[in-house]
């Protein structure tokens, strides 16, 4: 008979994807007790994603380093002191070309622009292969802890004990796991994959049907099966785009997809065309997008039999778009197809107890090199919440804004996705452009106008209860933090006094200078994932006597018995593991001693002295020229202002120096006053 265990987990992820480690990271990070499976034997060795956006770089940086001194995904990486190694290893891209047919139907170069618009990151899109993804984050989690993914485990049943979601110490949702007897069996659900000799991934694909039901039921009938129930605080599904964790609470994927099939191949190309260079990647390697289906004149897609999908087939395709020009390869690494589709989940969430994140719960085209990144950026967002909550610092009304926020930003995916994948799946026109296709003008207009969405670095989250700005006006029904009506003591940020620093946005970054030493820092990679709200202090000119008032007023506030530093950090603990105050003036550094200011702003410690590292400056390096951090955050350099950063590097609120008490009831309705 099967033997069933019984355990406990603060949080319980399914699926070792991208979203899944990413989310283990954090919770590595700040120390919360978790479990992650995944019903796969081993981990993916070729194909998958591999598009890297700027900010997914930023936030590399879930640090490693106790201080200072130990495009959107890059930012993400780099927040967790991984990016650097990732950029080195990435193949950057710097350019698009756009190819087109001449009155001959030949193909020429008509165009060309910049790939990420400058000024936008220290960071511009990359290609790496995403195992190699898997493979920093999976040390990155080896370096904060003990826990491993269990790898040929999947669910069996799901309940949730409704009377006691809302209880603290409660382990609300039940989760029963089975040990799969054969993992490693690969399913084979569209004819003629088994005959292909090189990794594919259609059976990861939209193209082929979900076969869990049918692991399970294998599994079952194996004598050498086991279950186990598992007792959670908090279920992520992470599990994909056929989401077991979707089904069991009630999601539906809503949206539309089209009849447009198209196919990857990833090779090293034997071409006589002038630049085979159509997605770039590591090692020599080009990943080809290929559309497989024809569109005649009324613009709907021919069918195709799926049973026929080879490399073979697809590359049958490529050279037929291509030609004159030939098209061939020896070394191909991965391939697979798929079939457009723009759908989002009804809900995000069930109870704030059991989340969805990823595929599971938004599906599009990979060609805008989203789906990796969209993915992290779920979870990214999921996890600093879901801690701050076991750990008793907040209280659960915070789960409520992943919902809202992310679903705005998959929403938002979806429609520029539909646009832009449109564009592709569409017959190009010709120089001269006709009645049919579509003119290389109107293509690149979108494209350029896409690329800023694409970086991750346009994402403006709604207000809520941790994002302090007006509410709009235009008439629509406003996203809040999943009440009808969000409540954060009318609190609202003055984005006035720093025009540069969006509420709701990441806040971009600029060098400066540590007080103590000159080292220029971008402002970035001062605000490591470690859990920590920032409180920034844009100084100002301190050394003018009037500032300089101000500044030791708010830092006798700040230092206050009953402010929010002290009210929400558990007794016999430093400030830092939850707030952080750095100090950025304007003042010339030289004229600027560091011990005179107020200790809360270099805090001593008995064991580790003064901290040098809590005080910058906004002027001229050595080495590096002046960063402008004060000119290009629009911040008056004489009179400052205090800008509030999440632990995820958005912003939540702008102030005055003298505005404590805005911060004070901004932090009160969310945030549990500690014993």
């Amino acid at each position: 008979m099967a033997v069933t265990d019984a355990s406990q987990v603060d949080v319980l992820i399914i699926g070792a994807g991208p979203a899944g480690l990413m989310l283990a990271t954090w919770l590595a990070r700040t120390g919360i007790i978790f479990r992650i499976v995944d019903k796969k034997a081993s981990r993916i060795n070729s194909g998958q994603a591999d598009g890297l956006q700027s900010r997914t770089f930023e936030v590399s940086r879930l640090s490693d380093r106790k201080s200072v001194h130990a495009t959107y995904s890059f930012k993400i990486f780099d927040s967790l002191g991984i990016g650097q190694d990732i950029w080195r290893e990435a193949n950057h891209m710097l350019e698009i070309r756009f190819w087109n047919p001449d009155k001959r139907n030949l193909l020429y170069r008509s165009d060309s622009i910049v790939d990420t618009p400058p000024g936008l990151s220290r960071f511009q899109q990359a290609t790496l292969h995403q195992t190699r993804i898997e493979d920093h984050l999976l040390g990155y989690i080896g370096r904060h802890s003990p826990i491993q993914v269990e790898r040929g485990v999947m669910p069996e049943s799901l309940s949730i004990d409704t009377e006691n979601v809302d209880e603290d110490g409660a382990y609300p949702v039940s989760v029963t796991t089975r040990h799969l007897p054969n993992p490693d069996r690969e399913p084979v659900s569209i004819a003629g994959v088994a005959k292909s000799a090189v990794p594919n991934g259609l059976f990861r694909s939209n193209l082929a049907a979900d076969t869990s039901d049918t692991l399970l039921q294998d599994a079952k009938a194996d004598a050498k099966s086991h279950t186990e129930t598992i007792h959670a605080k908090y279920v992520v599904g992470c599990d994909g785009a056929h989401s077991w964790v979707r089904r069991q609470i009630g999601s539906v994927m809503e949206g539309e997809q089209t009849d447009y099939i198209w196919g990857v191949l990833d090779i090293i190309p034997i071409t006589d065309f002038r630049s085979m260079m159509i997605i770039p990647r590591e090692n020599k390697f080009v990943r080809l997008y290929i559309q497989v289906t024809e569109v005649d004149e009324d613009r709907k897609a021919s069918k195709i039999d799926r049973s026929d999908i080879s490399p073979e087939t697809l590359l049958r395709a490529a050279s037929n778009i291509l030609a004159p020009y030939t098209l061939s390869y020896k070394h191909c690494h991965w391939w697979t197809a798929y079939q457009i589709g723009q759908r989002v989940g009804s809900k995000y969430s069930s109870h704030e107890r059991v989340f969805l994140a990823g595929d599971a719960v938004h599906t599009h085209s990979p060609k805008a090199g989203q789906g990796m990144n969209i993915s992290m950026h779920d979870t990214y967002n999921l996890g600093w919440k879901l801690a701050s909550v076991i750990q008793g610092r907040a209280d659960r009304s915070l789960l409520k804004t992943y919902s809202t926020e992310r679903r705005q930003i998959a929403q938002e995916l979806i429609e520029f996705d539909q646009k832009f994948s449109r564009l592709f799946s569409g017959r190009p026109g010709t120089d001269i452009m006709g009645e049919e296709g579509i003119d290389l003008k109107t293509f690149k207009q979108v494209f350029e106008k896409g690329n800023l969405f694409s970086s991750g670095l346009s994402v403006d989250y709604a207000p809520s209860l941790i994002v302090a700005k007006p509410q709009p006006f235009n008439g629509e029904t406003p996203l809040t933090n999943g009440d009808s009506k969000v409540d954060h003591g009318s609190v609202v940020g003055k984005h006035n006094l720093a025009t540069g620093i969006p509420i709701g946005m990441r806040i971009p970054s600029h060098k400066v200078l540590n007080q103590a030493d000159a080292r220029p820092w971008h402002l970035q990679e001062l605000l490591p994932s470690n859990g920590a709200w920032r409180i920034l202090v844009f100084a100002g000119d301190i050394i003018d006597p009037a500032q300089s008032s101000r500044y030791e007023a708010l830092g006798k506030a700040l230092n206050s018995p009953d402010s929010f530093l002290h009210r929400y950090r558990p007794n016999g603990e430093s400030v830092q593991p939850c707030f952080e105050v750095l100090t950025i003036h304007s003042s010339p550094r030289k004229e600027v001693e560091l011990l005179s200011l107020p200790d809360i702003f270099h805090p001593f410690s008995e064991d580790l002295g003064w901290d040098y590292n809590k005080v910058f400056v906004d002027d001229l390096s050595y080495h590096e020229g002046h960063g402008q951090a004060y000119d290009n955050y629009g911040i008056d350099p004489r009179t400052g202002c205090v800008v509030v950063v999440r632990p995820d590097q958005y912003v939540s609120w702008v102030g005055e120096l003298e505005d404590v008490g805005e911060m004070d009831r901004f932090f009160g309705s969310f945030m549990r006053v500690q014993a």
